[in-house]
């Protein structure tokens, strides 16, 4: 166990804020609108992150001193991205009125509203438990939304993959009835409100302090990894033999933040740690959470994510700690692994003789202006339709269990409100994705989501020209290393590095098993196309047969690339690259 003489501010917040509670009690009854600073590690406990207007920083106020425009991102937790018309168009509802009349779909299966003031954040998190969610969990040091395929298919698999994320969920979540007390209590009364349970103070899973860091879990196929599986602290790989699920092999120890000052710090990808069956999958989970609770690193959150626990003592030392807290042997993994995936864009039927449609929301953003009109339409399909909303690991959106006859009067809402169908997007936009970056997010060194869409416009015709318009790849930016969008397993990721520059990663790959390398560092935003075109006519004219981009790359390696690549004297860039 980390050494309990030296652990960091954050684990002396959580162990004397009786189960999460903090003075957050003192601080929602104040006109202030920020929350105290070790408040705003316990919120994220209770799913939301106070943030400011980073647009707005430097304005000065009637006195002339500069003061920030204080509003909290809050985050609901969706187990495998599903959701019914009525919870989504109560999102939509709150975003508006609450707000700041966005919505983000987010790479987690989740949604995020943005902009919710300090002393709206009570009645916003009662009105999404009043639709049967919660934001419990949803962030801070505990298992947070577990991940599933999205897609709504009626056979035994995927069936038994949902029970599965639903279970986990249950079983993981925390136990403080703080979270009930803050948010849904009546405040005349002073009465517990029994949405979503109110269970004593004891926390037989976490402990009184939890995890030393947050924790994510997801459920995939080998044919279909399209969660990402080998990013998450815990994967449930399912084996399936004559179409039903025998068991799961487990994956341990993904995770994809870094921190470029910190070379203690890293991008992993998840190890095959043994086999359970569907029983004794939620058991598993359990030892491996406790594992992590027990060893990990609390003095440096840097290094607290189980990653760096099992790159310090190894794989066979950690299987050996979950043999204890499990109490039996595990059997080795099949050899079953990940060599497929689907992005469920376009239309499919469900194998029950209903349908769905999968949409494509660039960057997950949900908003409304006079040429597109995001939350009008789902607004109005959710009305007119009542289909089930879906939430993919690529920030987009399945409308699910719909009638035959319903295809034709959905896509005609699409177009209606000036937006495209899935078929009409390019290949490269669908496989696109940002986090959210700027204004918001306080760790963004530099712009993401804002910019991602101007990128894609100019790569889609350098594509065209080159033929390779239908090519799928992965590009995935952020705003900062810490990796909210996977970018360092995609086939190209661009992480913020300072201010309009981005370290730009090669060699990844759509199947998730593999990181990329650092092709070139610093590059302006203005020269991300104009780095990567000549990085795709090598690939044109070098590629075997087949061979996927990320695949090419990580053949050819960076020195080979950038031998085609860089013209005749530009040692400058050349210079930069790993």
């Amino acid at each position: 166990m980390a050494d309990e003489k030296k652990v960091s501010p954050v684990e002396v917040i959580k162990s004397e804020s009786a189960f999460l509670r903090g003075t957050l009690p003192e601080d929602l009854s104040t006109d202030a609108d920020q929350f105290a600073k070790p408040n705003t590690q316990l919120l994220k406990f209770h799913g939301t992150y106070q943030q400011d207007d980073r647009d707005q920083r430097g304005q000065k106020t009637a006195e002339g001193k500069s003061a920030k425009q204080f509003s909290m991102m809050t985050r609901t937790r969706i187990p495998g991205g599903r959701l019914t018309a009525e919870q989504m168009v109560a999102h939509l509802d709150l975003c508006d009125e609450l707000g700041n009349a966005t919505l983000k779909c987010t790479t987690r299966q989740a949604l995020q509203l943005h902009g919710i003031l300090k002393k709206d954040l009570r009645e916003t998190i009662r009105r999404i438990n009043d639709v049967q969610l919660s934001t419990l969990a949803a962030c801070g040091d505990v298992n947070r939304n577990v991940m599933c395929c999205p897609a709504p298919f009626q056979d035994d698999v995927h069936c038994e993959m949902r029970r599965l994320t639903d279970a986990l969920k249950d079983h993981l979540a925390p136990r403080t009835s703080a979270y009930y007390e803050l948010w849904l209590c009546d405040e005349e009364t002073g009465e517990k409100s029994l949405v979503g349970g109110g269970a004593p103070d004891d926390e037989p899973i976490y402990g009184p302090t939890y995890l030393p860091r947050k924790f994510k879990i997801a459920v995939a196929l080998p044919w279909d990894n399209c969660v990402d599986i080998y990013t998450n602290d815990l994967g449930f790989l399912a084996v399936v033999r004559d179409d039903k699920i025998i068991g799961y092999n487990v994956l341990v120890g993904g995770g994809m933040g870094t921190t470029p000052s910190a070379k203690k710090t890293f991008p992993a990808l998840a190890k095959r740690m043994a086999f359970v069956t569907p029983d004794n999958a939620c058991r598993v989970a359990e030892a491996v959470v406790k594992v992590q609770r027990d060893h990990g690193n609390r003095a440096d959150r840097k290094t607290a994510r189980m990653k760096y626990l099992i790159a310090d003592r190894g794989l066979d030392w950690f299987r050996e700690r979950v043999e204890e807290y499990y109490g039996e042997a595990l059997q080795d993994c099949t050899e079953d692994d990940v060599y497929g995936f689907d992005d469920h864009m376009g239309w499919f039927e469900q194998g029950d003789g209903k349908y769905f449609y999968g949409w494509n929301v660039e960057n997950g953003r949900l908003y409304d202006d006079q040429d597109r009109r995001w939350k009008t339409a789902i607004r109005q399909i959710c009305t007119e339709l009542s289909p089930g909303i879906h939430l993919t690991a690529h920030q987009s959106i399945l409308f699910t269990n719909l009638a035959a006859d319903a295809r034709s009067r959905l896509e005609t809402i699409i177009k209606e409100n000036g937006l495209p169908l899935t078929e009409e997007v390019s290949t490269v936009r669908k496989w696109s994705m940002a986090c959210v970056a700027l204004p918001t997010c306080g760790l963004a060194v530099t712009e993401s989501e804002r910019v991602l869409p101007e990128l894609m416009d100019q790569f889609e015709p350098e594509l065209a020209k080159l033929g390779m318009d239908k090519e799928a790849f992965t590009v995935r930016m952020t705003g900062c290393p810490n990796g909210c969008a996977r970018p360092y397993n995609a086939d190209i990721g661009l992480v913020g590095k300072a201010k309009g520059r981005y370290t730009v990663f090669l060699g990844g790959q759509l199947l998730g098993k593999r990181l990329g390398s650092i092709y070139k560092d610093l590059v302006p935003f203005e020269d991300i196309v104009p780095t990567l075109v000549p990085v795709f006519k090598a690939f044109k004219l070098h590629r075997q047969e087949e061979e996927p981009f990320g695949d090419f790359c990580d053949r050819v390696g960076n020195e080979q690339l950038l031998a085609w690549c860089d013209p005749p004297g530009d040692t400058a860039q050349a210079s930069k690259a790993s």
